[in-house]
């Protein structure tokens, strides 16, 4: 889906970025990191990605067939908590090696895979268990209506006048 909007949408060269890469590097020698730039096509791809449905991974692999152990725990994480496939999309990073570096910069998350809630990042493979111990992420799932909140077995009090 996103293979060749990301090739199309390429608006610095990769000399460009070779050049900013080591003026960085020439103006902070302690700092070896090269940045890339995430087009705005791109940005606005993923960010029409992420809002498309109330829970959007991006992962290696697919849910029937994880290709990594932490995208295997974030699909059984949320089957857990009864995620339905209509409201849960995912997408496969190794089919687009541009998605998988740049859903990396637009989330500013060096990880896959990655969980949106609502259109809001959540976070990785360790935040998303911690959640899910806490049962903040049972919360999470409950406000946004992604799952239907359940109603405690005791009986409400009444008050008696």
């Amino acid at each position: 889906m996103f293979r060749s909007a990301f090739r199309a949408s390429t608006s610095i060269s990769l000399a460009a970025r070779r050049t900013a890469a080591s003026r960085r590097t020439a103006l902070s020698p302690g700092l070896q990191l090269a940045r890339r730039y995430l087009s705005d096509d791109a940005k606005q791809k993923i960010q029409q990605a992420v809002e498309s449905t109330p829970v959007v991974v991006f992962m290696k692999g697919t849910p029937d067939l994880p290709q990594c152990g932490f995208s295997r725990a974030v699909v059984q994480v949320l089957d857990l908590h009864g995620v339905s496939p209509e409201k849960m999309k995912t997408y496969n990073v190794l089919e687009d090696s541009e998605l998988r570096t740049s859903i990396k910069e637009f989330s500013d998350w060096p990880t896959v895979p990655q969980v949106y809630i609502n259109g809001e990042f959540v976070g990785g493979c360790d935040i998303i268990l911690g959640m899910h111990q806490s049962g903040e992420l049972e919360n999470m799932l409950e406000k946004a209506e992604v799952i239907p909140k359940i109603e405690s077995d005791s009986p409400p009090q009444s008050s008696s006048s």
